[in-house]
């Protein structure tokens, strides 16, 4: 009776254990929990551009350069070679294996990307900063400038397909009224005026919630571009209440698919509706560069690329480059 007492409560402890790994994996953590995160001596992982990196990162963080760039063809968008992200990782000392935080700079789905990218390829322990360095900096924490560094490990990659949407199981999927599909993009994307593929639109049935609603201020990135704001707070997350009610149209216990233009500003809507409490979340990989592409799929709200009128607007723009460069060597002379 002692030992099977006993049995039952080891049993336990891995249960409990197993759902504290479950809750933590992909959880969206704030400045007080990084740095709990490194006192345990958990992996920092900085997916800016290397320029960004050494001019101040979390003390310890690595850096592989910007991993939208480093991790992906530019000109599919999707991975690079398996092989190639493993030597990358490896060499770096990223092992998925372990205890991880992803950040960025506040809000850019990036960081989002470089979990997402974690949990492909098998790993079960990684968590997000969401507002990265700029919140850290406001916290008058220490930086780093000299690169740091990790010893490199030896770790296989394995990617895990149940995770993603594939192209095929996409058209299927969208056939399907039992799943609900949240197309992350801007409305002119979603409406086909801005096209970015062979055809724009949307996929049919499709909820457009553009990824920046999940910010405080969704239109911050035009404010900055536009000097109407000084800084990025405006891109923290709204509250669980408003995130819940921005969503409340969903159903969190349905299957949902999530999709941008190649997957980056999805994972960042996907990694949220996680943390809501959604339980069958994925994200479609292709996204609209695989549905907008293929032809036999249907597209509501259907345009199709007008390559001679942006090849034109392509040329007038080098025409006043060229222009440009003759007034500034004329005043030169």
């Amino acid at each position: 009776m002692y030992l099977h007492i006993k049995h039952l409560l080891f049993i336990g402890l891995l249960l409990i254990s197993s759902l504290a790994i479950a809750q933590k994996n992909d959880a969206i953590i704030q400045t007080a929990q990084v740095q709990e995160a490194l006192a345990r001596g958990a992996i920092i992982w900085d997916v800016r551009d290397e320029k960004s990196y050494l001019e101040g990162h979390i003390p310890g963080a690595i850096n592989i350069g910007d991993a939208g760039n480093t991790l992906r063809d530019a000109n599919k968008e999707d991975y690079i070679a398996t092989a190639k992200i493993q030597a990358i990782f490896n060499q770096a000392g990223l092992d998925i294996n372990k205890d991880i935080v992803v950040y960025g700079s506040r809000g850019n789905p990036y960081a989002y990307f470089g979990l997402y990218t974690i949990n492909y390829f098998g790993g079960k322990q990684a968590q997000i900063y969401h507002d990265g360095i700029d919140a850290w900096k406001l916290a008058g924490l220490p930086l780093q400038k000299d690169r740091a560094t990790l010893p490199a490990v030896s770790v296989v990659l394995v990617p895990q397909p149940q995770l993603v949407v594939s192209n095929e199981e996409m058209l299927k999927l969208a056939q399907s009224k039992s799943v609900q599909i949240i197309d992350a993009r801007t409305p002119d994307e979603f409406s086909g005026k801005d096209v970015r593929a062979i055809r724009g639109g949307h996929i049919p049935n499709a909820v457009n919630i553009p990824f920046e609603e999940n910010w405080q201020d969704p239109a911050t990135s035009i404010k900055l571009s536009k000097k109407q704001v000084a800084d990025n707070s405006g891109m923290t997350l709204k509250s669980q209440a408003d995130l819940k009610k921005l969503y409340s149209g969903l159903d969190p216990n349905q299957e949902t698919v999530v999709y941008c233009q190649s997957g980056v500003r999805a994972s960042e809507t996907a990694t949220v509706l996680k943390n809501l409490g959604f339980k069958k979340v994925k994200v479609y990989d292709s996204s609209w560069l695989g549905w907008g592409n293929n032809l036999k799929a249907q597209v509501s709200d259907e345009t199709f690329l007008n390559v001679g009128a942006l090849n034109a607007k392509m040329a007038a723009m080098q025409n006043k480059i060229n222009q440009l460069e003759e007034a500034l060597k004329a005043k030169s002379n």
